[in-house]
């Protein structure tokens, strides 16, 4: 299978050389040329791991099968605790994708736990003996996920920037005491879009390609601008379907809706890839928190970024560029002109507008809703004390997305993209309790409430020293990637 840019002006690409590279030479997205088609009942009775290769095995036709396995195996074993692709009915024709039972404690490890895997195999491949540096952008659960899926390979260096006060507590923590020689992280000021803008600019910068190349290195990317993060999401919309018929909760066939907390897009359109591949999916509910600009795209076909951000208490949401909305522009239109002066739109005036037919073919398969911090924090209290489900804010936005898009008898499964310890302070508050100054004070707190306990991996960055506190302009990525 080959991959081509969203904007046209870039040769096709193996998958090896789309992950390698991370985006195309001409600034787009790295999109499959054709979607293969899959039956779910070809999952059914599978392990993840076994699920995992199969989907990936479509795409990445050049990767041994027996590599894709072994490479699933490892990642989706005792590191997920027995629970990867885990589904929890929470209440009648309501469930919740349990994402979180990661290292990480966050959705990004299903995707950056074997992406690396797939990088350096993609490299092995392409016989690429420079060193790759990875430069990742965060709005809080990518980077420390990146950071530990990476830390210690040979041949790779890897630099994350996340928003400074734009994360939990907890979220920083975790980036700041990542173990590992090869890493780096860095705080920007500003917001998680000046974080991206950064990173995009050091891609786009041909002085810096100039500096890479002499110095036997090169740039790649593990936001999931990269195909390489992507992919491997497909693999629990496959999973958890076939979990929901096999525990008869779901007859063979009938459709089901997903609702997913949204920030760059590229979660969601997982879901949409699984949908072309035969996935019995009936809508894709977007949810936004506060800053709603997916919600409003798709209800006005308006684009605008030009707009106040806030940060809200689900800040891997926090998002006004959602990058990956541009490979789905690309499908629908199959034009990849048109796809590019948006892009160029969106980066000199930070608006674009789509025709109402192009917004017609998406709201074929796309709903939206949005919710604010008191609305998340409601519906998380209510969803505790009506069913005893605890969820974490990012959760809680599409839990309440998910009930205003109710179809008569079509279940939802609502993605949990992260553990509520990770955010113990503004869950406590959701549930009306005083909230301690100290955040592992909250976590303590929130465990003798819930009865639940805390991930070991959270509770033990109390204890953590602290590697990285450098604070850096956002134009300064490029001078930090040369300091890797």
């Amino acid at each position: 299978m080959k991959y081509r840019s969203t904007r046209g002006g870039a040769p096709l690409a193996s998958a090896a050389e789309a992950i390698v590279r991370g985006i195309a030479p001409d600034g787009g997205l790295y999109v499959p040329c054709e979607v293969p088609p899959l039956c779910v009942q070809e999952v059914y009775g599978l392990s993840y791991a076994q699920a995992a290769a199969k989907v990936l095995g479509l795409f990445l036709q050049e990767y041994s099968p027996d590599f894709l396995l072994s490479a699933a195996q490892e990642v989706y074993g005792p590191g997920f605790c027995g629970k990867a692709g885990h589904v929890q009915k929470v209440e009648e024709g309501r469930y919740v994708l349990e994402l979180w039972h990661g290292p990480t404690c966050a959705f990004k490890d299903y995707a950056l736990q074997l992406m690396p895997r797939l990088l350096v195999e993609a490299k092995r491949m392409l016989g690429d003996t420079r060193t790759t540096e990875i430069l990742v952008a965060t709005s809080g659960d990518t980077g420390k996920a990146a950071l530990a899926g990476f830390a210690g390979l040979p041949g790779i260096q890897i630099a994350v920037f996340y928003p400074s006060h734009g994360t939990s507590e907890i979220q920083r923590l975790q980036m700041a005491t990542q173990e590992g020689e090869n890493v780096a992280v860095y705080a920007i000021r500003g917001n998680f879009d000046d974080a991206q803008a950064g990173v995009k600019r050091a891609f786009a910068s041909e002085e810096l390609r100039e500096w890479m190349a002499a110095h036997g290195r090169a740039l790649s990317s593990a936001n999931s601008i990269n195909w390489g993060r992507l992919v491997p999401q497909i693999v629990y919309y496959f999973y958890s379907y076939a979990q929901l018929v096999q525990a008869g909760e779901l007859r063979d066939g009938a459709e089901v809706d997903f609702c997913v907390p949204t920030g760059n897009f590229g979660d969601i359109l997982a879901g949409w890839y699984a949908k072309q591949m035969g996935l019995p999916v009936g809508r894709l509910i977007c949810a936004s928190n506060q800053n709603d600009v997916l919600t409003q795209f798709l209800s006005t076909g308006v684009y605008d970024a030009k707009r106040p951000f806030y940060k809200t208490s689900s800040p891997s949401m926090d998002i006004l560029v959602s990058s990956n909305l541009e490979r789905l522009l690309y499908h629908v239109t199959q034009d990849a002109g048109q796809v590019a002066g948006w892009m160029q739109a969106l980066a000199q005036a930070g608006r674009y507008e789509v025709p109402q037919a192009v917004l017609g073919r998406i709201r074929q398969d796309f709903a939206c809703a949005s919710a604010d911090d008191g609305a998340a924090a409601q519906t998380l209290g209510d969803v505790w004390r009506r069913t005893g489900y605890l969820m974490d804010p990012h959760t809680a936005v599409a839990y309440r997305a998910a009930c205003r898009n109710m179809r008569g008898e079509a279940p939802c499964v609502v993605l949990s993209t992260a553990s509520p310890y990770k955010f113990p302070s503004a869950v406590l508050a959701a549930l009306g309790q005083a909230v301690p100054t100290d955040e592992f004070e909250a976590m303590h707190a929130l465990a003798l409430l819930t009865g639940l306990a805390a991930p070991q991996s959270l509770a033990a960055l109390r204890d953590k020293p602290v590697r990285f506190e450098s604070v850096i302009e956002k134009d300064g990525v490029a001078r930090a990637a040369r300091m890797l």
